[in-house]
């Protein structure tokens, strides 16, 4: 599928243009000419749970807030009421639908932070959560800290245990490494929480539904692996009330080992907030003292986390500055037009986040050396493969003040990604073969990030990285990998996406990762995969899907996001038709969005965390991906033998 010489003539000066323009702005970002790093804001879920924190840490007296934290409780509060959708609810990405459980979350944020139950955005609130099935229809991570304050029976949430520390193969490395961070903290709070007090006549007690039970919801099944872990839910409330003490003081001991261990050469327990949250609740549960030197640097690092401009106040739920260096880096140097010394600091910056030491994945691959990149300014027990490769792509850009510093790491890297491959040959984020699928069907699981299995988005970005490094199509593990996608392609043509919304980011990535390993474009499913892309592309040439897609299971349109666009464009410069009407519509559309200066607008979350559950947006998303994607079409275009753009 081409067009005339003539329609790409006539783009040509708009894409050169904007090229540049979209590089001078991302470079001009970089803080002090080193690094990038942008704002990643989620929802109201963030700043509820703050409140949750200050009323475990500074419950107010006679109804009274202490005053230092009264003021950052109001902001939190007003953060909260500026996100409340017109039916009263509040959503889990901009645009979605109320959400029960971040309605339940925003409810009691508010009214335990002084608004009365008459007032209009209670009213409003309460009433969503009933018509959504009442607090008995919220997951179970609001349960558990609803519990904590025994704002919930303890008898019907989910028991997280310490003794999980005790479990023999390992046991606590099954689960993905973000849930072990979250439940090991979470575990010593309730084993050691008598119930935390709440301001006097304080209750939730009009969010229950009196005709809803609040017992787990068995499947009609007699044996599946959810009636299984229901019932040893059961066993361990009985545990809890009657088990040895010596068995839960060794166990307790254990958490609190492995908790203090991780914390170190770190920004937090796993660099994310809700462990850096429970961290602190455990730490105080455990007798650490404010000035202790663990819990007060738990608490800075908890609290770094806020953005507090004089205009907005919200928490962010990380950092994510590596991440934003290699996007951005790899985009700006697929560019070209600077000079070779202008990311020499980029460079030197990434090396220095190399990851030296060994953390969680070396349970599995104890004999590798470490390699690889994690995501945030310190995370040293837990870099990611996708980091990994992303910084891989862009260090191919960039010279270092030493190339034999950047030649070793760039070696080590690689051979920490080829050890990294799964048995399925693909990649996960953070660990290999994490995907014994009963333990999704514990009770707490429903964050539905239980696992980290392969995904095709990862693996597909692990093979372009490798194979910009010189491995081609016939290296055992990119045969793998590519097999791999083959396997998980949708019915449809197109891929999952695990870490960005959903099936658009899967399938660029997979066709990118495809394209280089050097797979025939002419393959009917690179071909399925095209046609796929071009059926889902929107009337105005962009592209945009919404967080709908997880609840659905399949791509559900949304309006034309820069990011997605971009994401569009490349798939289907990776399938070959960077000449195709449908790729120029959507280059047409990134140039005619752009804005003076260089960048774009996107308001919709593009990035994923947990999907159906949390969701991501990354404010540098939408300038990176489309330099890179025009770029990559620059580039297309002219090694076909256009010249012209």
């Amino acid at each position: 599928m081409s067009t005339s010489v003539q329609t790409v003539d006539a783009l040509s000066a708009g894409v050169s243009h904007a090229i540049r323009r979209a590089s001078e702005a991302l470079l001009a970002q970089r803080h002090d000419q080193t690094y990038w790093w942008a704002h990643l804001t989620a929802d109201t879920t963030l700043e509820s749970d703050y409140i949750l924190l200050e009323l475990w840490l500074h419950p107010p007296r006679n109804g009274v807030w202490n005053p230092p934290t009264r003021p950052r409780i109001d902001k939190a509060a007003q953060s909260i009421l500026a996100r409340q959708l017109p039916d009263g609810g509040f959503n889990i990405y901009p645009e979605g639908p109320a959400d029960v459980s971040a309605t339940v979350k925003a409810y009691f944020a508010l009214k335990v932070s002084g608004l009365g139950p008459n007032h209009p955005a209670l009213r409003r609130a309460r009433k969503r959560i009933l018509d959504l099935g009442g607090i008995q229809a919220a997951n179970s991570y609001v349960k558990i800290n609803l519990s904590l304050f025994n704002l919930y029976p303890r008898q019907h949430r989910p028991t997280v245990p310490p003794e999980i520390m005790l479990l023999p193969w390992k046991f606590i490395y099954q689960m993905s490494s973000w849930t072990r961070a979250i439940v090991i903290p979470l575990a010593i709070v309730q084993a050691l929480n008598p119930g935390k007090p709440v301001p006097a006549g304080f209750t939730l007690e009009e969010l229950f539904t009196p005709d809803r039970s609040m017992a787990f919801p068995r499947d009609e099944k007699t044996f599946t692996w959810k009636n299984v872990f229901y019932a040893f839910d059961r066993v361990l409330k009985i545990w809890e009330r009657r088990g040895p003490r010596g068995i839960r003081a060794k166990a307790i001991r254990r958490a609190e080992q492995w908790m203090l261990e991780r914390t170190r050469y770190s920004d937090g327990l796993g660099a994310i907030y809700p462990p850096m949250m429970y961290v602190i609740m455990a730490l105080d549960l455990l007798g650490y003292p404010p000035e202790h030197p663990d819990r007060a640097e738990a608490e800075r690092q908890f609290f770094n986390l806020i953005v507090d401009d004089g205009e907005s106040f919200f928490f962010q739920p990380c950092f994510s500055p590596v991440w934003d260096t290699a996007i951005a880096g790899f985009a700006v140097g697929e560019a070209g037009g600077i000079p070779t010394d202008a990311l020499t600091r980029t460079a030197d910056w990434m090396l220095s986040k190399e990851v030296r030491r060994k953390g969680d994945w070396a349970v599995k691959r104890p004999g590798v050396e470490p390699g690889g990149w994690y995501f945030e300014f310190a995370n040293e027990f837990y870099p990611d493969i996708d980091d990994t490769a992303m910084v891989l792509l862009a260090l191919k850009h960039m010279r270092a003040s030493s190339p034999q510093a950047q030649e070793a790491a760039q070696r080590r890297a690689i051979r920490w990604l080829l050890a990294m491959q799964s048995r399925d040959g693909g990649w996960a984020a953070f660990d290999v073969d994490n995907n014994w699928e009963p333990l999704a069907c514990v009770p707490f699981a429903d964050h539905n990030a239980m696992l980290d299995p392969t995904c095709p988005d990862i693996t597909g970005r692990v093979m372009e990285a490798l194979c910009s490094y010189g491995f081609t199509g016939d290296h055992p593990a990119i045969r793998r990998g590519v097999e791999y996608l083959k396997r998980t392609q949708e019915p449809d043509g197109s891929w999952y996406g695990r870490w960005g919304v959903d099936y658009v980011y899967g399938t660029f990535l997979a066709l990118r990762g495809l394209r280089a390993a050097g797979e025939n474009s002419g393959a009917p499913y690179i071909r399925r995969a095209a046609e796929w892309l071009r059926g889902v592309q929107n009337a105005d040439g962009g592209w945009g899907e919404t967080c709908a897609s997880y609840d659905k299971g399949r791509f559900v349109a949304g309006p034309s996001t820069p990011s997605q666009t971009a994401w569009g464009v490349m798939g289907l410069i990776a399938a070959d038709e960077a000449g195709s009407s449908n790729a120029l519509r959507g280059v047409e559309h990134l140039v005619e969005t752009q804005r003076d200066d260089g960048c774009w607008d996107e308001t919709p979350a593009t990035g994923t965390g947990f999907p159906r559950v949390f969701y991501l947006c990354y404010h540098l998303y939408r300038n990176s991906f489309p330099l890179l994607a025009l770029a990559s079409f620059q580039k297309a275009v002219s090694s076909s033998g256009r010249n012209h753009v």
